[in-house]
């Protein structure tokens, strides 16, 4: 039932989507010419891929806690790396996307709401040295074998804390005066995604990007990426299918756009 859904979703945002030529804002326009589409390679890729490879066979076992709406294919506790790997790290594509995301916005201070092996940490961290990435994680082993991968990039500007993120968000959030940069992947359920992109709502400025992963995933999550976009702070909204941006550019037309990607 969960394949067809997401199946029939699919479908439906393709016949939505729209290419570059039916854009019609100049700075989604912009977004999508030079960032979204856009096709460089940049030697962080190959890093970062080659250690995607690695863990792809790796068949050590680890003890997982999950603290949000669990896993689909991998049951149970017990799991190897190498099927964390599989289904949980976001593909290259959108990793590079954030990536790319990070370079064109230049954030200060990055929040990414769910580390899993420290892939897409790795892209964010790489996009901006000189910015800190504070990554949440709530599973001791997986944030051990983050950690690991980390420093074998040589990737020094992620601070990584772990712990129940309905405990260490809230802390985190006293220690900085705002959030340029968030990325939600922490739990993929209604309610906790909603109190969280609240509470880091209130660090948001202008010039704040938020993105929200897996936004068909379940009816939850379709149900918060469309309250999310249609909240007043929320000017523009882009729906990539896997991945939900949102801006508060005040300048902006509130506008929602659907792209294919």
């Amino acid at each position: 039932m969960i394949p067809f859904r997401l199946a029939l979703r699919f479908a439906q945002y393709r016949l939505r989507s729209t290419r570059l030529h039916g854009i019609h804002s100049p700075f989604v326009f912009d977004l999508q010419h030079n960032v979204i589409l856009h096709r460089g390679q940049y030697h962080a890729f190959l890093l970062i891929e080659d250690l995607r490879a690695n863990l792809l066979d790796d068949d050590r076992e680890i003890s997982v806690k999950d603290f949000g709406a669990g896993s689909r294919t991998n049951a149970g506790s017990v799991r190897k790396i190498k099927d964390i790997a599989k289904t949980a790290a976001k593909p290259a594509k959108y990793a590079q996307l954030l990536f790319r995301l990070v370079n064109r916005f230049a954030p200060e201070t990055i929040f990414e709401l769910g580390t899993s092996l420290g892939l897409t940490t790795a892209y964010l961290a790489s996009a901006r040295r000189n910015t800190t990435v504070y990554s949440f994680e709530g599973c001791p082993e997986t944030a051990k074998i983050a950690a690991d991968n980390l420093r074998q990039l040589k990737l020094g500007n992620v601070q990584l804390i772990e712990g129940n993120l309905d405990e260490t968000l809230t802390e985190q959030l006293k220690k900085v005066e705002k959030l340029d940069f968030v990325y939600f992947d922490g739990n993929h359920r209604y309610e906790p995604t909603m109190r969280y992109f609240r509470q880091c709502l209130a660090k948001a400025h202008e010039e704040s990007v938020f993105i929200i992963d897996d936004i068909y995933w379940s009816p939850e999550m379709e149900r918060a990426w469309k309250e999310i976009s249609a909240m007043p702070e929320v000017t523009v909204s882009l729906d990539l299918f896997q991945i939900g941006i949102v801006f508060f550019r005040k300048s902006q037309v509130k506008e929602y756009f659907t792209i294919w990607y």
